[in-house]
C-alpha cells in the first residue's frame, strides 16, 4: 500500500465540521487542491489546504485507474465524507499499488468535489 514519505508524522485530532466532530489524522503537509477535477489530468490547484484523513479506502490499480478517470461519479464510499476547516481539508485517503495516493474532500457530498495529488 503506498504511503505518504511522512505517514510517520500523523497525529490524530478531533475536528469540528459543521457542527459535528470528526476524529482525523493530522498528516503534517500541505497540499494544493484541484475544485472538482473531471480525472486527474484535469488537476488546477486552487490553494494548498493542511491534510487531516478520516478514512482511508484501498483500491486495486484496476479501482484506482476507473475512480481517477472519473472523479466527479458518485461514490457511495465518499458520500458524507469530508469537509474543511480554515486552511485544512478533512479527506479520504485513497491508495493502490503502484498508484499516487489521493487526498479527497467531498464536502459531504459522493464525489471528488476537492482532489489532491501525492507522488
Amino acid at each position: 500500500m503506498n504511503q505518504p514519505s511522512n505517514a510517520a508524522e500523523r497525529q490524530m485530532i478531533t475536528v469540528n465540521i459543521d457542527g459535528r466532530q470528526v476524529r482525523a489524522e493530522k498528516l503534517g503537509i500541505r497540499l494544493p487542491f484541484a475544485r472538482k477535477p473531471v480525472d486527474l489530468r484535469d488537476m488546477t490547484a486552487i490553494g494548498t489546504y493542511e491534510v487531516y484523513v478520516s478514512k482511508t479506502v484501498t483500491l486495486t490499480p484496476q479501482e484506482f485507474d476507473e475512480f481517477a478517470s472519473r472523479l466527479l461519479k458518485p461514490r457511495d464510499w465518499l458520500a458524507g465524507e469530508g469537509g474543511y476547516e480554515g486552511y485544512a481539508r478533512v479527506c479520504v485517503e485513497v491508495v493502490a499499488d503502484g498508484r499516487p495516493t489521493l487526498f479527497v474532500d467531498p464536502s459531504g457530498s459522493d464525489y471528488g468535489r476537492y482532489v489532491a495529488k501525492l507522488g
